[in-house]
Order: structure tokens, then sequence, then C-alpha cells
């Protein structure tokens, strides 16, 4: 059995190299997106404001569930606080990633009326965990932005309770949190979503009609 101390440095730094990975895609420019890993119950959340591209673990803070910084003198994400709904409604999830994209910008803003983006009919839905056909239907719900992080809290709680099959959550106009039970797990979600959302967008963009699937 791997020791718990090295199994928290492998996955911090593992973390931190998909942090690294998604700003060189793009995926969070400037000092957006954050990331966390939970391992043995223990929680590291990077740090307020920092750049990923040269993101280390020691730009990790740990927090527990209830949002209480244990890692004294930095300063947590706002956002911290909406990974810990999903920690706390996801009990099998170890990691979450929150980037800003181009395209999940662009589709999140198209579908907020409708509340969700429906994706059906593509193979790489089957890079989903469970989802084993691409007929699968994935919906991914989208919550109007806020800066009040209590409030969207609540609806972020609320939309994870009535989608349990979801895989990752949008903020209209601003960006998407998926989560898997390992890093490599939630990469890999991250990874087939931003694919779906840039081939959905790109072909309503071409003028394709958009789909009339109502869950």
């Amino acid at each position: 059995m791997v020791p718990a101390t090295e199994a928290l440095q492998s996955a911090k730094e593992s973390l931190c190299a998909t942090a690294r990975w998604c700003y060189a895609q793009g995926w969070a420019p400037a000092t957006s997106g954050n990331f966390s890993v939970r391992v043995d119950g223990r929680i590291l959340v990077t740090a307020s404001g920092l750049d990923k591209g040269t993101l280390t673990p020691a730009g990790l803070l740990e927090v527990d569930l209830s949002g209480a910084v244990q890692t004294p003198g930095v300063k947590p994400s706002a956002e911290t606080a909406l990974h810990l709904v999903l920690y706390r409604a996801r009990p099998d999830a170890g990691a979450i990633l929150h980037v800003h994209t181009v395209w999940n910008t662009l589709i999140s803003a198209r579908f907020a009326p409708r509340g969700y983006v429906p994706i059906e009919g593509y193979e790489i839905l089957k890079g989903l965990s469970g989802v084993t056909t691409h007929a699968h239907i994935e919906r991914v719900p989208i919550l109007e932005n806020s800066q009040d992080y209590d409030e969207l809290s609540r609806k972020l709680g609320d939309a994870l309770e009535a989608n349990p099959n979801a895989h990752g959550v949008l903020l209209s106009r601003h960006g998407l949190y998926t989560w898997g039970q390992s890093v490599a797990e939630a990469r890999r979600h991250l990874e087939a979503l931003e694919f779906l959302f840039q081939v959905e967008e790109r072909r309503l963009l071409a003028g394709q009609p958009e789909t009339l699937i109502d869950l």
C-alpha cells in the first residue's frame, strides 16, 4: 500500500501538471480557473490569483469540508466554496477541474435559457465514466454566473441533486466544472466534454438546428 503522504504528494503533482496542461491549451487564461484534489479526506485547492501555467504543489492550500483553511497565510479562491459543494455532493470525487474556454463560454451562453446543454450521438461520450454507448444523452446543467457564492453554492447543490448522472456543470459565460475519482479521470472528462462543446457549437455556428432533446 502506498503511504498516505506519498499518495498525497503524487496527487498534488498530478493536479499541478494537469493545471499547467490546461493553461497550455488556453483553457485557464490569465489567472483564471481553479483545481483541487482530495486524498484520504484532505482537500488541496489552488490558491487565489495564481498563474496556472507555472503551478507547483507550493501553490496549493489545504481546506476542510467546512471551508476552514488549514494552510496559514494563504488566500483561497472565492470559488473554493463550489469545490466543497461538489465534494460533499459527490463523495467519490477525488479531483475537480474548473476551466474557462472559448467553447464552453459560447455554448453555456447559447443554452442558458434552456438551463442545460444536451449532447447525444457522439462516440466520444464513451470517454465519460459509466457511459457505454454513443446513444447516451449527456445533460450538462447551466447555472447563471454570480459573485454571490453563498447563493451560487446553493444553486450548485440543487443542480447536482437534480442531475445525479451529470459529469459536469457550466456557469453561463464563465466556465466548466468537472470531476472524477482521480485527477486522470477528471482530466478525461474535461477533454471529452470540451471536445463535445466545440463540436456542438461549431455545428450550430454553421447554421445547423439545435437538438430537440428535452429531458
